[in-house]
């Protein structure tokens, strides 16, 4: 990672925010999709209500300093800091704190603060990964680690760690897809979408031909008018990999 060129940080930072947009439009249905799911059959809804979800606390803050709001993002900050002394195993707090600390190592690195950089992307990594060993069947943790990993991954100059990345991202996302096979029909378009894509994107870049072909079918079948039409006709029918994991939904136009 101390490898790591300069340039390619102010490229990360805004990836960082195309990706989470994504995460802000899937996890509202990601995570309550199986009680809104049993609501509709008429069945009682168990967990958490929209008043305790961790991330309904945090995600606009979050996003507003992911869009320069400097006090917003430390605001969103110290939630899941505070959260984290009263619970140092918090999954959610962890998985968003280390997302923040994963874009301020960003700015570091725009700043040529090689050290204070390299210390947040490693404890940003670590706590992600925390977060998922200690929820491994939680989409409100799988979602933010792999929307963050796949795009994140393809400005890691280093081919081990870029693979290492990309992996754990699309492993993240196979994961969810799974959680949310029973009520996967019943997401909006753009949540689906910026799933499927992601792991037809992550499996092409991987070089898994046959899972891209599939996942980027589905995309087409299963999510039309997501906006990314494009990219997956271009790989169906000339093996054009996605040069860009960015969502492409309307908030990050």
């Amino acid at each position: 990672m101390h490898k790591m060129k300069l340039r390619y940080w102010s490229k990360v930072v805004l990836l960082c925010l195309g990706a989470w947009l994504a995460v802000y439009a899937m996890l509202p249905w990601a995570i309550n999709g199986q009680s809104q799911s049993r609501a509709v059959r008429g069945q009682p809804v168990a967990g958490e209500t929209d008043a305790e979800r961790f991330d309904l606390k945090i995600r606009d803050e979050m996003f507003a300093g992911f869009r320069g709001d400097k006090a917003a993002l430390a605001r969103a900050m110290k939630i899941c800091e505070d959260k984290l002394a009263r619970d140092p195993k918090h999954p959610e707090a962890l998985v968003w704190h280390g997302s923040g600390l994963l874009f301020q190592a960003g700015e570091h690195f725009n700043r040529r603060e090689s050290a204070q950089g390299v210390a947040k992307w490693t404890q940003g990594l670590r706590e992600m990964d925390e977060a998922v060993a200690l929820k491994p069947d939680d989409v409100g943790t799988r979602v933010p680690r792999g929307a963050t990993l796949i795009p994140v991954s393809d400005f890691v100059p280093d081919a081990n760690e870029k693979k290492r990345l990309l992996e754990r991202g699309v492993s993240d996302y196979e994961k969810t897809l799974d959680l949310q096979k029973d009520y996967f029909a019943q997401l909006s378009t753009h949540a689906r979408a910026e799933l499927l894509f992601g792991l037809a994107g992550g499996y092409a870049r991987l070089g898994n031909a046959e899972k891209a072909r599939h996942y980027f079918e589905r995309l087409l079948q299963d999510a039309k008018d997501s906006g990314h039409e494009h990219q997956a006709e271009a790989y169906l029918t000339s093996g054009t990999v996605p040069k860009s994991m960015q969502c492409v939904g309307c908030h990050s136009r």
